[in-house]
């Protein structure tokens, strides 16, 4: 086993745009990239470590660990020699994991304060595999092409024709499959989630935008079913205060 080391630093600045992001994208990504780098930072790193929290956000951790161990059961537990996109890392423990079974991992997050965090904390950590640490954008194609991509919670906060844009964008290079999340569209989220009460004021969470499972499935029909794109398993995960809808997409290769 080999052991994950630290890398350079990055600067803390929002990166350059992908082509073809519209202003909506841009606009939420220059959202999250304040909210995630200063004004949440030392929160969402208390979230994502075993530190004690509050009965809410420990609702949202609990969901948070299911729903990264969902996504690691729809993906190969071997995977030596594969190149895995992490889109959206955060502080590392599905990047960490996904070395563990030996991908040489790619993982990404609009944050330098995050992807810090994260360096450091897989520090030592024992893999198969490699992760390398970024702070950009996760449709930067200067990433290159990967074999799989996750996207754990990390378009749940992009509006439908953007949450498109990214896929269009990141499903050209990939070779096998993506596993991702979006925040379902029921009627009691729906209605917390415009009225801006899905937490209570100490515990207010980012905006999100829940989608309608069946305007997704129509999404990837129109957009990469002509690719060979097909939904596979979905399923939601759902714990107090955090609710999300994990889908797989499947690449079937064309016949020449």
């Amino acid at each position: 086993m080999a052991h994950l080391s630290p890398r350079a630093s990055v600067p803390a600045t929002v990166p350059s745009a992908p082509q073809g992001a519209g202003e909506g994208y841009l606009r939420t990504r220059r959202w999250l990239h304040e909210y995630f780098d200063r004004t949440a930072a030392e929160t969402w790193a208390t979230l994502t470590s075993d530190r004690p929290v509050s009965g809410i956000r420990a609702t949202v951790r609990a969901g948070r660990d299911a729903m990264r161990h969902l996504l690691l059961s729809w993906l190969p537990t071997n995977l030596v020699g594969a190149r895995v996109l992490d889109a959206g890392c955060g502080t590392g423990a599905l990047a960490v994991e996904l070395a563990r079974r030996g991908a040489d991992v790619l993982a990404i997050d609009l944050s330098p304060t995050l992807v810090g965090i994260a360096r450091e904390r897989a520090i030592e950590s024992s893999v198969r595999g490699s992760v390398e640490f970024r702070s950009g954008d996760m449709l930067d194609p200067a990433l290159g092409r990967f074999d799989y991509c996750v996207a754990m919670d990390s378009l749940i906060h992009y509006d439908a024709p953007d949450v498109r844009t990214a896929l269009d964008a990141l499903a050209p290079r990939l070779a096998q499959g993506m596993v991702w999340t979006f925040a379902p569209r029921t009627p009691l989220l729906a209605t917390m989630h415009a009225v801006g009460r899905f937490f209570p004021r100490g515990d207010r969470a980012p905006r999100i935008v829940p989608l309608a499972e069946s305007a997704v499935r129509t999404t990837v029909a129109t957009a990469l079913g002509g690719a060979g794109w097909t939904v596979g398993r979905t399923q939601v995960v759902s714990r107090g205060f955090y609710t999300s809808q994990a889908m797989e997409l499947t690449l079937t290769p064309r016949r020449s």
